[in-house]
């Protein structure tokens, strides 16, 4: 089960930088189109919901990693 824990906070780790970077490939026309529509939907995914979800997807890998889910 400790294997299982390891291997799935690699890939929980590997999910955020996959996050960040199609979050960031796509919505990155958002912010440069022109339209105010876009630009506030960009800013809300780019530094609110943007760091939340990478945050939170590292964390729980990294306490994957580190058998902090042992208890």
């Amino acid at each position: 089960m400790n294997t299982l824990k390891k291997i799935l906070g690699i890939v929980w780790i590997a999910l955020a930088i996959a996050v960040a970077y199609y979050a960031i490939g796509i919505f990155g026309g958002k912010l440069t189109s022109g339209k105010q529509d876009d630009l506030v939907f960009g800013i809300i995914i780019f530094f609110i919901l943007l760091p939340l979800i990478v945050t939170g997807l590292t964390i729980f890998g990294w306490y994957a990693l580190t058998n902090e889910y042992e208890d």
